[in-house]
């Protein structure tokens, strides 16, 4: 179905796949950076719609690959995309810990707060209806739909709803947050955005044509990948949980740093949970696009890169809670752990991958 990229040859692959990176890179920066200023205007930031928008914005590539890929039944490269770039974004926390903050203090110290640690459980939440989905028969469809995608899509709708509402007001002292991090409200980095630069019908339509080159260029990862996997004799899984998910999170790296250096550590950590938590989501895309039940087709990798994407987020949320502020490596301990977790994490993955 639709254009086919396996007849190339590798250095043309490449070529389209870094460019397409690059593409993803650029055009997510402003993707990002518009929604910011359009959420500050609008005053959606802390609502309820505009936490759906931002987690639906803040992933479009994986939309146009997990598209292109349940078209072309490519299902394997889906499923690795989703569960692998859990994993992978998790990672872009170490990125930022290391790079951003230098000798302030650990990532979560300076983020801490329950909000966050209320995210990062939606992250398990949707990750664990995820699994349980994996068990159940593939012929449990009904109108190109399953009980599982429509489960993390409850859940996850269910989770936004309580960190909103979290975010508005809690029960305790200083509404959760705790003493000694963070000064500035979060958010505050957006507002400076909206505070300045173009008008709001200008920032839109960067927003738009941003949105429109990502998609693209979303889907020519896909289709390069997808050739390059085979021409590497790689799986699916193993190529979406690696290369793949590290081009689709290079738009998150930049706008985390861009965050992390205006002091709004809670936003960068924010936009990392919410994107992981709505990753699952497009199962049930998957699932409606290709007429199958996508979660029964996980392989013992897959799997294993839901467990890995979660205790690489219980790492995190122990790190909020207990706010490490000594540095090893101008990261925090949490970070440092998180880091040799994934390193140990992805080798095993290549074990299971190769021993069949």
């Amino acid at each position: 179905m639709g254009m086919n990229l396996q007849g190339l040859e590798v250095w043309w692959l490449v070529l389209i796949f870094a460019g397409s990176a690059a593409a993803v890179w650029v055009a997510g920066i402003y993707v990002s950076d518009s929604t910011d200023v359009l959420s500050s205007r609008l005053g959606l930031g802390e609502a309820l719609g505009g936490m759906l928008l931002l987690s639906i914005v803040t992933n479009l590539p994986e939309i146009a690959i997990t598209t292109s890929a349940a078209l072309h039944h490519d299902l394997g490269l889906a499923i690795g995309n989703i569960l692998g770039g859990i994993a992978m974004q998790t990672l872009v926390l170490v990125a930022l810990d290391f790079f951003g903050l230098g000798s302030e203090g650990g990532l979560s110290y300076r983020a801490a707060s329950l909000g966050l640690v209320l995210e990062g459980t939606l992250v398990i939440a949707v990750l664990t209806v995820a699994i349980l989905g994996h068990e159940l028969p593939a012929s449990l469809i009904y109108l190109r739909m399953t009980p599982a995608a429509l489960s993390i899509v409850c859940v996850w709708v269910t989770g936004i709803f309580l960190v909103s509402k979290a975010r508005k007001d809690l029960p305790w002292q200083r509404k959760g947050d705790a003493p000694g991090g963070q000064e500035e409200a979060r958010g505050h980095s957006r507002d400076k955005k909206s505070a300045k630069g173009m008008s709001t019908t200008a920032t839109g339509a960067i927003f738009l044509a941003g949105a429109l080159v990502t998609l693209a260029s979303g889907f020519f990862l896909e289709l390069s990948g997808e050739a390059l996997a085979a021409h590497l004799g790689m799986s699916g899984v193993i190529f979406g949980a690696t290369v793949l998910a590290a081009a689709t999170s290079l738009p998150e790296v930049s706008t985390g740093l861009a965050a992390v250096k205006l002091g709004d550590y809670k936003l960068a950590m924010s936009d990392i949970f919410g994107g992981n938590a709505f990753l699952p989501v497009l199962f049930c895309l998957a699932t409606l696009l290709s007429g199958e039940a996508v979660l029964p087709k996980a392989q013992r990798t897959d799997v294993y890169l839901a467990a890995l994407g979660m205790l690489l987020t219980c790492i995190y949320l122990c790190g909020l809670i207990f706010r490490p502020r000594r540095q090893i490596a101008r990261m925090g301990i949490d970070s440092l752990v998180v880091l040799i977790v994934y390193a140990i994490g992805i080798a095993g993955l290549f074990a299971i991958s190769n021993g069949g």
